[in-house]
């Protein structure tokens, strides 16, 4: 077998063979087949796609290139939720424990922020004492015991998506659908998990930017995820604007605890939030959408819920009694304030723009290797939709690392947008695929 065969047979648009497909990738994760060759392959999948049937076997070929976190020891319970990647995103915070308080299990490796999206990892190390790096014994312990357990995915998961990925992204191939739905669930799947709920965001803080293209990734995963033997279901959710109040980690930490506390909560978050955990169960424990919203209705206002998240941190080594003053926990050295230049309506907000503010404060990376600053971040006082007058605050700016706010505050008025008409509503879900 030649890759020289291969690039030609899908550069003329044809289907490519299991075997085929085994070929170019194992070929160019151990280095036999070169940079060089892969990447013509990689713009002829771009311009001629791939059939379902394709992109399921190089999805599994991709995760199986590495581990396959083992999770057979707990049944068809076990359950995983992805996010597509967005601005304010803390619902794992807050579904995790709900679902795993409901007799599911959550054993779920997860990642860092880059750029103007936030990691749920760095999230909670903003916790005192939280540990990502588990060995797999550790992980599998707590999981049993708590049927919860979130830490950082080692190097050696699906490793030839890594560098894959690494090549699409400077020959314009990132775009690609078959390439796209392969190296997502190419993770998901060597994270072991039976079922598999997606939350594909779009908008302006998303990678898909339009509802259409939102819809056909999602039809697409949750498709090439039931041909690979999952139960699988995706939710498309608005990014239009952050989601929640806060961007930061201990700040969307302290939103998440709040709102498990029954205390405050944004209605798009809890939203969101409830219909993501309803999927979870609902798909974990066979039973319908309607009887696993009255459960996850319940873990929240009874503290079942919160009293799972306790005992989750609790066995990773966080410290929960930080969490005990949200206020002293969020404190950052500098705080500043931004105030509307005008009356009028928050008619729109580019919410890519206002993770770029957040970034600009130290509470994300523009490189794997940056520090984050832990306290860093926003507290948006005013959101779409609200009036507010010339002089009121909208919003609240705080790090301990970077003093000088001002282009901060420029960054963040550019990513708003002011009229006299009050804008229509839109919805924060869009519609579920099963």
């Amino acid at each position: 077998m030649r890759i020289y065969d291969i690039i030609d047979k899908k550069r003329n648009g044809l289907e490519l063979t299991d075997a085929e497909i085994e070929f170019f990738v194992n070929g160019f994760q151990n280095g036999k087949i070169p940079d060089y060759q892969i990447s013509p392959l990689l713009m002829a999948i771009c311009i001629n796609g791939m059939t379902d049937r394709e992109t399921a076997y190089m999805t599994k070929v991709m995760a199986e290139s590495g581990e396959i976190n083992d999770l057979s020891a707990f049944g068809d319970t076990t359950v995983d939720k992805h996010s597509t990647g967005g601005v304010g995103d803390k619902t794992t915070l807050i579904i995790a424990p709900i679902v795993a308080s409901l007799g599911c299990t959550v054993a779920k490796l997860s990642g860092r922020g880059l750029g103007h999206t936030g990691g749920t990892l760095d999230k909670l190390e903003s916790i005192k004492g939280y540990r990502t790096n588990l060995s797999a014994e550790e992980f599998t312990e707590i999981a049993k015991k708590c049927s919860l357990c979130v830490c950082g995915a080692g190097g050696n998961i699906a490793p030839a998506d890594k560098k894959l990925y690494a090549l699409r992204d400077v020959t314009a191939t990132v775009q690609s659908i078959p390439l796209i739905v392969s190296s997502i669930m190419s993770k998901k799947l060597a994270g072991g998990a039976k079922s598999i709920v997606l939350d594909v965001k779009t908008g302006s803080g998303a990678f898909m930017k339009t509802l259409d293209d939102a819809r056909v990734l999602a039809t697409s995963m949750v498709k090439i995820g039931k041909l690979t033997g999952k139960n699988m279901s995706a939710v498309i959710t608005n990014m239009a604007h952050p989601l929640g109040y806060t961007i930061g980690n201990a700040l969307e930490v302290a939103e998440a605890v709040a709102l498990l506390r029954n205390q405050k909560s944004d209605d798009g978050l809890l939203t969101v939030c409830k219909t993501l955990a309803t999927e979870m169960v609902s798909l974990s424990k066979g039973i319908t959408q309607d009887e696993a919203k009255t459960l996850v209705e319940s873990a929240l206002s009874s503290g079942k819920a919160y009293q799972k998240f306790a005992e989750w941190i609790t066995m990773q080594g966080g410290d929960m009694s930080v969490l005990d003053d949200l206020t002293a926990f969020t404190s950052a050295k500098y705080v500043t304030e931004l105030v509307a230049d005008c009356d009028g309506y928050i008619a729109k907000t580019d919410a890519s723009g206002m993770g770029i503010s957040a970034m600009m404060l130290g509470a994300g990376r523009d490189s794997k290797d940056d520090e984050i600053d832990m306290s860093a971040g926003i507290i948006q006082l005013a959101h779409v939709g609200d009036y507010v007058k010339k002089g009121q605050p909208i919003a609240r700016f705080q790090s301990s690392t970077v003093a000088d706010h001002s282009p901060v505050h420029n960054r963040y008025r550019d990513s708003l947008t002011l009229t006299d008409t009050k804008p229509q509503s839109e919805p924060i879900v869009y519609e579920i695929i099963r």
